[in-house]
């Protein structure tokens, strides 16, 4: 960037859970089920933030407060310190949730683990044993 970035410290949190379709509101959901993702991670929401142009910066260390064991957060900056916008399309958390929700199904990463799924489920082919069968009753 031109400029000096602000301190990290100042830049929004957005956790995966934020985006999370498996996720409910109670336990952490921010967006709709329909516009939300399944499972996104840390890396996919900095790879979106960079194809977004938007700086940001991952927390691996850090744990969500309603569910510690979620590892990770990413800090983003939207706007700089005069209060312009780095990214006119994105002005607010909510915008940038739902736009990084749309973008993380079609990530790079996923697309070629569902190629790798579909493959090795095709190999494997369907088995021929039935469920029912078992001890005869007399």
């Amino acid at each position: 960037m031109e400029g000096e970035l602000p301190s990290v410290k100042k830049w929004i949190v957005l956790y995966p859970v934020y985006i999370n379709s498996k996720k409910t509101v109670a336990e952490g959901r921010r967006i709709g089920i329909s516009k939300s993702c399944e499972n996104p991670t840390c890396a996919e929401i900095g790879d979106c933030c960079n194809y977004l142009k938007l700086p940001f910066a991952i927390e691996i260390d850090k744990a969500y407060p309603r569910d510690f064991m979620q590892r990770g957060r990413v800090r983003v900056l939207l706007k700089k310190e005069d209060g312009t916008l780095i990214n006119p399309a994105i002005a607010s958390r909510k915008q940038l949730m739902l736009s990084i929700a749309e973008m993380v199904p079609r990530h790079h990463g996923r697309t070629k683990k569902q190629e790798t799924s579909s493959a090795s489920t095709a190999t494997a082919g369907p088995s021929n044993k039935s469920g029912k069968g078992g001890k005869k009753r007399r």
